[in-house]
């Protein structure tokens, strides 16, 4: 997935069994990883792509993936577009969606406490250390060693996407031009392949993203975003730490 993954589990557990659990959530990334990977030439989503996978031999995985994807493509009015590099590269809602998935496992295996980061995603179950919300810290999008916030996350999902890691690598798909206006959008909700997947539309979108991130309280979701000349917005329900 081209990021760094780290796991920690709070649960008052065995810790034979809890190394058990971080090494079933680590071989199901590599899974992911090996199925959808855009730069190994033996991914089933780069067989796909090139047409040498039929859409009824592709794994149930990446049909529903494909469906996610086009879903989200209707509801962002096109700004979320798997295919806006002009072939398919479904890794803006991967990621999001295997972290998810992972947690789910996880849960369903005894951990009811626990955190699950990749890059800019991050999915948290139960409380964190000692009973307490997880601390969740947001980069300041020009300072590296400086956070812009600090959430405190109980059950709950952040997704971050911005321009000052990886530069322009999110496009305008409407426009077919690199996305320009906000530095930075974060996410917090729920489900993190969807807090994913918003985050990057948002940032797809520019300036125009800061009404449509309003619009997300509705459906349970809570934002932050920085412009390009530094001014910062954020929702009214947002868990900023006190």
């Amino acid at each position: 997935m081209g990021t760094v993954v780290s796991i920690e589990l709070a649960d008052d557990l065995p810790e034979s069994r809890l190394r058990e659990l971080v090494g079933e959530t680590c071989a199901w990334l590599h899974e992911v990883d090996a199925r959808f990977s855009t730069y190994r030439d033996d991914s089933e989503v780069c067989r796909f792509r090139r047409g040498e996978l039929p859409l009824a031999d592709c794994s149930d995985d990446l049909r529903l993936v494909l469906d996610r994807c086009a879903d989200l493509w209707r509801d962002t009015g096109g700004y979320f577009d798997a295919y806006a590099g002009g072939k398919l590269d479904p890794s803006g809602y991967v990621k999001g969606w295997s972290v998810e998935v992972a947690s789910e496992r996880l849960a369903a295996a005894g951990s009811v406490r626990h955190y699950i980061g990749a890059g800019g995603d991050i999915r948290m179950r139960g409380s964190g250390p000692g009973g307490r919300p997880w601390r969740v810290g947001v980069r300041h999008p020009w300072e590296a060693d400086k956070l812009a916030w600090v959430l405190n996350v109980t059950d709950g999902a952040v997704a971050t996407s911005g321009t000052y890691e990886r530069g322009a690598h999110v496009w305008n798909p409407v426009s077919g031009a690199p996305a320009t206006g906000l530095r930075s959008v974060t996410v917090v909700g729920p489900d993190l392949a969807v807090a994913d997947a918003w985050a990057t539309a948002a940032l797809a979108m520019g300036e125009p993203g800061l009404a449509w991130l309003a619009g997300l309280t509705d459906k349970g979701y809570e934002s932050a975003a920085v412009t390009e000349d530094g001014r910062a917005f954020t929702s009214s329900g947002l868990p900023v730490a006190d």
